[in-house]
């Protein structure tokens, strides 16, 4: 009983952060996203190819998060965007107090803020970061069954990347079961599938994205 209090108490204090992180992104009527995914699924290659289709269309910052490097911050700052870098120096998920620490380093006005979370389907789903949505990223290379392996994920997540389309041809992976998986998991799921080697599906995941951050702005 007594590490279950503890737990929640941790929680409840993230939870505060998180709801003045997103009053935050309120302010200024811009769009939040918690982009999540394990390590290796596309994450930061989904981003890059989001900011070269969202280039001069409206006003976009990056926060990045990672267990040890600025690697990630440094191929997201190639694209001329603001990005504020969270190490979290072991910590396998960003918490709502990290993210609060790196806002000032964001320009403001801003339309949609992206945060990229640390790689990892397990810690990171149960910390609420002020975004408006998570976002999970899940590539044809790690296996169809994984929403129902780490269901928690993919049902607090409003949408599904099936990232890496182009490798179908090459490797075991069952996209269309994959689909079911986690609708099975979570019915409202919205799926895109994308390849960052093709382009493939990444026109429909930026109108998404689009259509979002207008409806932010008129809210």
């Amino acid at each position: 009983m007594a590490i279950i209090t503890v737990e929640r108490a941790v929680l409840k204090k993230n939870d505060d952060i998180a709801a003045e992180n997103r009053g935050f992104f309120s302010e200024q009527s811009a769009f939040a996203i918690n982009l999540l995914g394990s390590a290796g699924c596309g994450k930061t290659s989904i981003l890059e190819r989001t900011l070269e289709a969202l280039k001069n269309k409206i006003r976009v910052a990056v926060i990045e998060g990672d267990v040890q490097t600025d690697n990630d911050a440094r191929r997201i700052a190639a694209y001329d965007v603001p990005v504020a870098q969270i190490v979290t120096n072991g910590l396998c998920h960003l918490e709502a107090g990290l993210v609060q620490r790196a806002l000032p380093e964001l320009p403001t006005p801003l339309d949609l803020c992206i945060i990229e979370n640390v790689g990892n389907l397990v810690c990171p789903a149960g910390y609420d970061l002020g975004e408006h949505v998570k976002v999970t990223v899940l590539s044809t290379t790690e296996g169809e069954d994984k929403p129902l392996k780490y269901p928690a994920v993919f049902r607090k997540s409003r949408v599904l990347i099936i990232n890496k389309t182009d490798l179908l041809p090459y490797i075991p992976f069952d996209i269309e079961r994959c689909h079911e998986y986690a609708l099975r998991v979570n019915p409202e799921l919205l799926v895109f599938r994308t390849s960052c080697t093709t382009g493939d599906g990444i026109d429909e995941w930026c109108r998404w994205l689009l259509a979002n951050v207008e409806n932010q702005r008129s809210s």
